[in-house]
């Protein structure tokens, strides 16, 4: 039988048994498409995986690493009706999220997580879990797109329906943040960034970012972002927030945004414990909106979008496929700006 190499947990739930296996070959079954896989693209959510930190939903192990990545159709099943051998596709992260807003059966289909992830040589999957990567893109750069390029656009977009003249405020430098900056731009909104380093916050201005805040020397950001805001447009204060940091930023995020303004909450990369004034949420009727990921219908405005006006991921590094380990850790470390990805072999 012929077989392909995977990066799987198997055995145990943790790093220790994170490691390469061999499978089968799957066939595409009907109203199923197989990708030849050549690129996937790391996220924070794959620090958690080995570690079971998804709970009980997970699927049982063996679980393939990762949600995101691009490959090229080698194999069509019976009734799949717009898919073509040759064409790139990227995976889904939601295999259950066609359009619409979110609800439990949305969400309770995510590679990597409650199915096997994208980091095999091939992936089966129902041709309506995946969706035509933008042609302007190398592989590479089409793998970053189903987590947190659609993510950002979801958050800015669908949710966040920034206009021309807003003022949205991105947290950090990763992945997310920095599609968050290239959407927010894209909408003719301006971009104000935070980083602890100085050296990325250079980096971010040449993204386009109109104003920066080192979070280390301006501890009072919020503050400061509220006044930046109204000098740029004269509210009292950020109409989006793009909020990372969760318990450790919130109380910030509060402090800048306007008053019936939004702050999307993405990640919690500071703490998950909700420790923030609920006054200012109350009194200003600030709206918090959670935001995870998005619908196959976001996926293909988004492609339009970035193929329309030709924009580029930020890639930092690409680490070779036997080297998760490696990449994981250097994702760990936070020394990255923009995203993180992995090369197949040729």
């Amino acid at each position: 039988m012929t077989t392909m190499k995977v990066f799987q947990v198997e055995g145990d739930w943790s790093m220790d048994h994170l490691r390469i296996g061999r499978r089968p070959i799957p066939e595409a079954g009907p109203g199923q498409l197989r990708l030849r896989m050549n690129a996937a693209a790391l996220n924070y959510r794959d620090l958690l995986v080995p570690l079971k930190g998804y709970g009980a939903r997970m699927q049982a192990l063996p679980l393939v690493m990762l949600s995101d990545g691009a490959g090229v159709v080698d194999q069509v099943g019976p009734g799949v009706t717009l898919a073509r051998p040759g064409e790139r596709l990227c995976p889904l992260l939601f295999q259950t999220w066609a359009g619409g807003p979110p609800d439990a059966y949305k969400l309770s289909r995510g590679l990597g997580c409650e199915a096997d992830g994208t980091l095999a040589e091939y992936l089966v999957l129902p041709e309506s879990g995946t969706a035509p990567a933008p042609a302007c893109l190398d592989d590479i750069e089409a793998a970053c797109l189903p987590t947190a390029g659609l993510t950002a656009w979801r958050a800015v977009v669908t949710d966040g329906q920034v206009r021309p003249g807003d003022t949205v405020l991105v947290q950090g430098t990763g992945g997310v943040a920095l599609f968050a900056l290239q959407f927010a731009r894209l909408c003719g909104a301006h971009v104000i960034c935070t980083s602890s380093s100085d050296d990325k916050l250079a980096r971010v201005r040449a993204l386009g970012a109109d104003e920066t805040l080192n979070y280390r020397t301006h501890p009072d950001w919020g503050r400061h972002a509220r006044d930046i805001a109204r000098a740029l447009t004269g509210r009292d204060g950020v109409d989006l927030v793009i909020e990372l940091g969760g318990e450790d930023t919130l109380p910030q995020s509060l402090r800048a945004v306007r008053a019936g303004g939004t702050v999307a909450m993405i990640g919690v990369l500071g703490g998950a414990t909700m420790n923030a004034p609920l006054g200012l949420v109350v009194t200003r009727a600030v709206r918090l909106q959670g935001v995870t990921v998005g619908s196959r219908d976001d996926f293909l405005a988004m492609a339009r979008a970035i193929e329309a006006h030709k924009l580029r991921p930020v890639v930092d590094r690409v680490f070779p496929f036997d080297e998760l380990h490696v990449a994981l850790a250097y994702l760990k470390s936070g020394r990255h700006f923009g995203k993180v990805a992995i090369a197949f072999p040729t």
